[in-house]
């Protein structure tokens, strides 16, 4: 009977986004989300910009480090949200004073094409785990690991999710995305009024949960505000809100986003300090609806697909648009073709999931080799050679992807506690990131200087 329930939650809600998306005929209603000609206000662009960063992957995870560390947890993984805050100051800058159309305008304008040709795989590989790394938790409510249960609830669940956004874009994202964010958060208070009344002490208990130091998890904490310096600007789902609405409200939507997904993420790491507290056992979402029975399962479920799908949305819709506009110099993109991309980043994206990954690793690994572009956004107006960007970007992608997969010596790791080795990857990567791109800096102005002379 719950099994017949779960599959009318997914089955009801995709089909009824289906109905609700409007149809885009244009390509600035495909790929920019406008409607009837006008950008989308503060509240559409801050729901969006929200509740496409409360990925599935992201609350499951916000839940087993609460689980795993107390509050301490729940407020490293928080600690991601400060991207919001650092991509808005940054796009707005790029747009008003340098004048730039996109990340991708900047990007080819000051370091080549060969930029973004490095930029591209970067932001592809974001969107290809974006996919397959959602998709993983919808399916885990269905079926154990790798059972047919599993496997079938994850290519039903894609294939109504790309119906929908075939259909309106980015249109469609944002206008479910609206949806999607009211009632993630009425099934939060929900869960949460199951929860607090359950627990001896109340929200007390909750507040006092964890250890702060950095063996329980203020490593990760240290390791997400290093990474929110780079991570935003690799995540075309985030950067492209940025250049669709006008430059105050894409600043006051990016601002109030920012605090408003971290509240939402630190709320959310209740359900897993709630099983720590209870000592239960196994994926944190998991065990707090096992405890409660079938009507927690069921919102836990309905929360679940809120989240995946608005992502997945979202990763269609900007995938759409590197293909159709970043990568293509044609003048008039076709909506044709940014549908053509959503069908093949759903098929390669959703090849992983036979093969176990894990979620975590799909937001920590992807913010170490990354971090090369933070000086390239922080100090985008510096006059540097072109060098410099291949210097930061590739160097620090080479870098940290070797540090990420390899046993570090014990002179190297600077902390004691489970993220240690992340945290002292990301410290050594950043060091090397801004040590190139300042030293090429430097360079630059004495070359100018001797020309000059």
């Amino acid at each position: 009977m719950i099994t017949i329930l779960q599959w009318f939650l997914v089955l009801a809600s995709s089909v009824g986004l289906y109905f609700v998306a409007p149809l885009a005929r244009t390509a600035d209603e495909f790929f920019r989300g406008s409607r009837r000609e006008q950008a989308p206000n503060a509240l559409f662009l801050t729901s969006s910009l929200v509740i496409s960063w409360l990925f599935a992957k992201s609350i499951t995870n916000a839940a087993n480090l609460g689980q795993s560390f107390g509050l301490v947890g729940g407020v490293a993984y928080a600690g991601y949200y400060l991207s919001f805050v650092v991509a808005g100051l940054v796009i707005i800058r790029l747009r008003t004073r340098g004048g730039y159309l996109s990340i991708h305008h900047f990007l080819e304008t000051k370091f080549g094409r060969g930029a973004i040709v490095v930029f591209t795989f970067l932001i592809i590989i974001r969107l290809y785990n974006e996919i397959w790394s959602n998709t993983i938790v919808i399916g885990s409510y269905f079926g154990a690991t790798g059972t047919l249960p599993y496997y079938v609830a994850i290519v039903v669940f894609t294939l109504l999710t790309l119906a929908y956004t075939l259909k309106g874009g980015m249109s469609s994202s944002i206008m479910t995305d609206v949806i999607q964010m009211a009632l993630f958060v009425v099934l939060l208070v929900v869960i949460l009024g199951f929860i607090f009344p359950a627990q001896e002490g109340g929200i007390q208990s909750f507040a006092t949960s964890g250890t702060w130091d950095l063996a329980h998890g203020l490593d990760l904490l240290l390791v997400a505000v290093i990474q929110c310096f780079s991570y935003p600007f690799h995540d075309p789902v985030l950067t492209d809100r940025g250049f669709i609405s006008a430059p105050k409200t894409t600043l006051k939507s990016y601002l109030w986003a920012g605090l408003i997904g971290a509240l939402c993420i630190v709320f959310f790491s209740f359900v897993g300090i709630f099983t720590r507290l209870q000592g239960l056992e196994g994926e944190a979402p998991v065990a707090a609806a096992r405890y409660f029975g079938a009507p927690m399962l069921l919102l836990m479920n309905l929360i679940m697909v809120t989240s995946a799908s608005s992502t997945l949305d979202s990763a269609m819709a900007s995938f759409s648009k590197l293909v159709s506009i970043d990568l293509s110099r044609s003048p008039l993109p076709k909506v044709s073709t940014g549908r053509l991309a959503m069908v093949a980043l759903t098929v390669l994206g959703t090849i992983p999931v036979f093969f176990d990954p894990t979620i975590l690793s799909a937001t920590t690994v992807s913010g170490t080799v990354v971090l090369g572009l933070a000086p390239i956004f922080l100090f985008w107006s510096a006059r540097v050679p072109r060098i410099a960007f291949h210097l930061s970007v590739v160097g620090g992608l080479l870098l940290g992807g070797t540090l990420s997969f390899i046993t570090l010596p014990d002179w190297l790791i600077f902390t004691e506690g489970k993220y240690a080795a992340l945290l002292s990857t990301n410290v050594i990567t950043s060091v090397y990131c801004f040590s190139v791109f300042g030293i090429s800096c430097l360079t630059g102005r004495i070359r100018r200087g001797h020309k000059a002379i």
